[in-house]
């Protein structure tokens, strides 16, 4: 067998998700009457790790050829009951496809559509995984300045487009998806905070700005040192474009939380997000989006503690930190992304 491939989905192969909802001898199957492998044609299917939403599967042609096929799945693989509709891998391809009008080398390019898979090509060879890198304390200031880059023009492209917000009208996919496994289940675990997530959660679910990728975390991006590749967009709304803001901002906290003795590196690395989002942004960047995303910020770092899908790289006593510090912080939030991040580094530095 090759070497594993790295891929945005996490390089590491893992063995058949046990909820599988399709069996491997059927996928192959498929992939032939879709024209991918020749009748005759044999391959290696590697299952990759990464995410809970869906089976991922990297498909090594006897040709040397590599493409991946992705399925989502109805129940998602964490602890907790969390389901969604499978048809949202119809949003995901929407979303491919409105982004590679003005971004193409950003998106893989689609291979083949059914109704409930599709194949997309592999960017995975000569590029490294973001969250690897920053879990691993290498910060580069370029691939923040270019995801804010990025970002910031989907999101200003599609500020108010017609074609967008009936595209993306995927209110209850997102509801199923974000809203209530991260901000209704923190707040019924959190009792004090409660009623502050329900708000944040109804005017979340009833603002509609821009195309919002709903899961822009490090994790599915994938960075080399002239390329920059988004994947898994599965959570595409039209929507509140500062809830792409703080799932990002989320994880660059959380990194530097890991390395608390030394952040200044990775924290370096909001600033340069921030600035690159608004200059691609333009008019659009106000100080009322700012406050919104200061306070999503808030809240996702308390999900990823005690929400459905809760990071794996936080230890008790780290959990128990971002508790405290969004305890402290929520009531009353600063209006400032700067702000908030100088209150995260003084408190990494606390004891």
């Amino acid at each position: 067998m090759e070497s594993t491939p790295r891929s945005s989905f996490i390089s590491s192969p893992a063995p058949p998700p046990a909820q599988s909802v399709v069996g491997w001898t059927e996928l192959r199957a498929q992939l032939h009457a879709a024209g991918l492998l020749a009748a005759d044609e044999s391959a290696e299917l590697i299952p990759l790790r990464g995410g809970v939403s869906s089976d991922i599967v990297c498909v090594q042609a006897a040709d040397g050829r590599k493409f991946v096929v992705k399925r989502a799945l109805a129940k998602l693989k964490v602890k907790d009951d969390w389901f969604a509709d499978p048809s949202r891998n119809r949003s995901e391809q929407a979303w491919f496809d409105y982004v590679a009008r003005f971004a193409p080398a950003a998106v893989p390019r689609l291979l083949h559509r059914a109704p409930d898979w599709f194949a997309m090509e592999f960017r995975g060879d000569d590029l490294a995984n973001w969250k690897d890198d920053l879990l691993a304390g290498r910060a580069s200031a370029i691939h923040a300045r270019r995801a804010g880059d990025f970002l910031g023009t989907v999101h200003r492209v599609s500020w108010n487009d017609a074609v967008a917000r009936a595209t993306f009208a995927t209110g209850r996919n997102f509801y199923d998806l974000r809203i209530e496994p991260y901000l209704l289940t923190t707040g019924q675990r959190m009792p004090a905070l409660r009623a502050a997530f329900e708000a944040e959660a109804a005017r979340l679910a009833a603002t509609a700005l821009a195309l919002v990728h709903g899961d822009f975390s490090p994790k599915n991006l994938l960075v080399g040192d002239n390329q920059f590749v988004v994947l898994d967009a599965e959570v595409a709304w039209f929507g509140d474009p500062a809830f792409d803001l703080a799932f990002l901002l989320t994880h660059l906290h959380l990194k530097a939380l890991v390395h608390a003795a030394r952040p200044d590196a990775l924290l370096e690395l909001v600033p340069a997000f921030w600035t690159a989002y608004g200059e691609a942004l333009g008019a659009h960047a106000d100080a009322t989006l700012e406050a919104r995303t200061v306070r999503l910020l808030l809240m996702l770092l308390l999900a990823r503690v005690h929400g459905k899908s809760p990071v794996e790289y936080l230890d008790p006593l780290r959990q128990e930190r971002v508790t405290r510090f969004v305890s402290a912080h929520l009531p009353a939030p600063p209006d400032r992304v700067s702000s908030l991040t100088a209150a995260w580094k003084s408190a990494l530095a606390a004891p």
